[in-house]
């Protein structure tokens, strides 16, 4: 089960990824929170300071939403984001 998830979402992730559909700032940094927490090793990522202050301090505070998140409840919340968004994922 859990390699099925994994593989779901390396595809809704692709399809996010090359879709030309426009959104809104705060969608975006949904996204990047969702798939980096459901996707990193320690289980909380921390961007590069080096990224200006204002961007960083976005993409620290969209991380901070999903802290409490499982790996799989941010795994299913992404593809759930993907489906709803941008449409059904491709087997």
């Amino acid at each position: 089960m859990a390699e099925e998830l994994n593989d779901k979402l390396q595809r809704a992730h692709e399809l996010a990824s090359t879709t030309n559909r426009q959104f809104p700032p705060d969608v975006l940094l949904h996204f990047y929170a969702l798939y980096k927490r459901a996707t990193e090793k320690n289980g909380f990522y921390i961007p590069p300071s080096n990224e200006g202050d204002l961007k960083g301090a976005f993409k620290m505070n969209a991380l901070v939403q999903v802290k409490d998140m499982t790996k799989e409840e941010a795994r299913e919340k992404y593809i759930e984001m993907v489906e709803s968004l941008i449409g059904s994922i491709p087997e």
